[in-house]
């Protein structure tokens, strides 16, 4: 059950993670439409500024569980790599329940209450006389986070696997 459950999570992360891929294709072709615009036809959007700090954000949120999957978030590594096995397994779950956890719990209610009052509202983003409105990315934003947790509970479920059973899932 557990085994199919990290598997199922994985997945998702790895999947978003090449989603998330390809945002930067769209953040490359947005930006290059802006500067070309404003270079070569001296016509300026006021769009792209919002549109690429959104398409920024998305790929960098969505792509947090993807990130976590592979290790591949910044680490201080000084006494961690050289623990056994299981030393790690401990200091990973004792970390997951002092502070990851209970800080995933309070992103994930802010970014519910944010994306909510978001959509309510109608909100926008001010930043330009573009003025998007703020639901969509506040949504990537409660995904990614949500997306995230799920790849830290995989992973501490991992951990566990690993200090009862000896073995890795």
């Amino acid at each position: 059950m557990m085994k199919t459950l990290v598997r199922i999570i994985d997945t998702v992360s790895e999947y978003t993670g090449q989603g998330a891929l390809w945002l930067s294709v769209a953040l490359v072709l947005v930006l290059t439409y802006e500067t070309t615009s404003r270079y070569v036809f001296n016509a300026p959007t006021q769009w792209v500024y919002e549109t690429s700090y959104m398409i920024g954000a998305s790929m960098a949120v969505l792509g947090w569980s993807y990130t976590h999957r592979h290790h591949g978030h910044i680490r201080v590594d000084v006494f961690y790599t050289r623990l056994s096995p299981r030393g790690q397994a401990i200091v990973d779950v004792v970390i997951s329940f002092l502070l990851l956890l209970p800080l995933l719990a309070v992103l994930t209610y802010g970014s519910y209450a944010s994306m909510q009052f978001a959509w309510e509202m109608n909100e926008r983003l001010p930043e330009s006389s573009f003025r998007p409105p703020a639901g969509p990315i506040k949504t990537a934003v409660m995904v990614g986070i949500c997306l995230f947790a799920l790849q830290c509970l995989a992973e501490l479920i991992r951990s566990l696997y690993f200090l009862i059973r000896k073995r890795t899932i």
